[in-house]
């Protein structure tokens, strides 16, 4: 695939967000329950709070696209790669630019830049590394 766009960067962030959401939590080894479970009586289980929705877990192609999402990470700077995960993740843009006190037109074009620099990247050409900040002026992305 070397026709990438703004657009399908942006799918593909989303969509490794997601996956890396769906991943099982990590949890401590060796720790484990020896009580029986409890048997409740109709009663106690309506009283009971609704139960957490069950989530599949991952397919191992989903986790092999998310992770060649996370190598595309390499190319961008630290600042560069949380707003990207950010908004990948769906926060609002009022929040991203609070996260990094701007605008949120600031965040959105600095969200474009970073995009712009995948895109350049995924297509062969040598982009730049997005950078933000106080550094903003001496970077030559």
């Amino acid at each position: 695939m070397s026709n990438w766009n703004q657009e399908m960067v942006a799918l593909r962030l989303q969509e490794a967000a997601k996956t890396a959401h769906r991943l099982p939590p990590n949890r401590v080894q060796g720790y484990f329950n020896l009580w029986p479970p409890f048997v409740r009586t109709e009663f106690e289980r309506l009283a009971m709070e609704v139960a957490a929705p069950i989530y599949f877990a991952p397919t191992p192609r989903d986790v092999d696209r998310m992770l060649e999402v996370m190598g595309w990470m390499r190319w961008l700077e630290v600042d560069a790669r949380k707003l990207i995960w950010m908004r990948a993740e769906r926060h609002r843009w009022e929040d991203i630019a609070r996260r990094f006190g701007c605008s949120p037109r600031t965040a959105q074009r600095r969200w474009n830049r970073s995009v712009d620099i995948l895109v350049a990247r995924l297509g062969g050409e040598s982009g730049g590394i997005a950078c933000f900040g106080a550094m903003e002026s001496t970077c030559a992305g």
